[in-house]
């Protein structure tokens, strides 16, 4: 790309990306700190990807997602997963109406433009496919009519990882489907002040619609123009090719420790990310800088680890941090 096409670019995303701080600000009237989490929610808006929370309960996981849809000016519905829960009582079903003798649709919550799916791993395999099923197809089939869900359609799902008994843990190949794998951690201790300072306030601030769920789609077709360049999408392919293959990268003693690397889904939601990344930093083009920010958090839900790394104490995330550390960044 010439230099003045890259300058002509630059000037359109800063105007175009402008709106990312009023979203921003306007989200912190009710969420303080979770800077990390909330920018990944809006990255997953842009990108058209869902998005697997996981965290202790109580760090606002359910809170910034409200807040998120108030800001934009889309629906939102919270799903609370249980082991009695049906696939009927997520997508809907056919209701029989006595007085005309016919049956007609009853849509489910799943209708809506932001999805919180609380607890995902608390419903039984049946129940998480149909919701997986409406991610990926985005549309539902009741009986035999089938519906287009809203757009934009965001799904963020939640996992507790203190409570395993009782709950169905998401096979790889569901999980997969997560752009992002984020691990919400516990605010510090400035923020956590704040947060004792603001709850005692007899009205909190309400949130105002900045940016139409319209816009949101206009957007994405703006993000898809940013530029990368031929060395950052080589670097990208060595770090997924490093998960699978970790010694050709000097990487020997990592072959044992990984059972199934990356798989292109990777590539591709890392060269998205990276992108939206690099609008919500007011750029027209994508750095390293952009992979490195949101390579984690689509990597440790994609690099499965061996028995052997399990016996040894080394995480995922341990493994995809090396393979950062590893691989030559251009």
């Amino acid at each position: 790309m010439q230099r003045a096409e890259l300058n002509a670019l630059n000037a359109r995303i800063e105007s175009e990306s402008a709106f990312i701080e009023k979203l921003l600000a306007e989200i912190g009237k009710i969420i303080i700190g979770q800077k990390y989490m909330v920018e990944r929610l809006v990255i997953g808006l842009l990108c058209n990807s869902h998005i697997l929370l996981e965290g202790v309960p109580g760090l606002a996981k359910t809170t910034s997602v409200q807040s998120l849809a108030s800001a934009i000016s889309t629906t939102f519905k919270r799903i609370q997963f249980t082991p009695d829960l049906l696939p009927a009582d997520l997508i809907g079903t056919l209701i029989y109406n006595p007085q005309q003798g016919n049956f007609y649709v009853k849509k489910g919550p799943i209708f809506a433009n932001i999805i919180l799916a609380d607890e995902i791993n608390r419903a039984p395999a049946k129940v998480q496919s149909a919701l997986l099923e409406a991610m990926q197809e985005r549309q539902i089939t009741i009986s035999d009519q089938t519906f287009r869900l809203e757009d934009p359609f965001l799904v963020l799902a939640t996992q507790n990882p203190i409570e395993q008994e009782g709950t169905y843990p998401l096979p790889e190949a569901q999980v997969d489907r997560f752009m992002f794998k984020l691990s919400v951690d516990y605010p510090s201790r400035e923020e956590e002040l704040q947060i004792l300072r603001w709850n005692v306030q007899d009205k909190p601030e309400e949130i105002k619609p900045v940016i139409q769920a319209e816009d949101i789609i206009h957007l994405r077709s703006i993000v898809r123009q940013i530029y990368m360049d031929t060395k950052i999408e080589n670097y990208i392919v060595d770090l997924v090719c490093a998960s699978r293959r970790p010694a050709d990268y000097g990487l020997p003693d990592y072959t044992d420790l990984i059972e199934y690397g990356a798989s292109p889904r990777a590539t591709i939601s890392l060269a998205v990310a990276a992108r939206a990344h690099a609008f919500m930093r007011h750029r027209g083009y994508v750095t390293p800088e952009d992979i490195h920010a949101i390579g984690k958090d689509v990597l440790r839900h994609r690099v499965i680890i061996s028995y052997e790394a399990e016996a040894r104490e080394i995480s995922s995330e341990q493994i995809v941090q090396k393979i950062f550390e590893t691989v030559e960044i251009p």
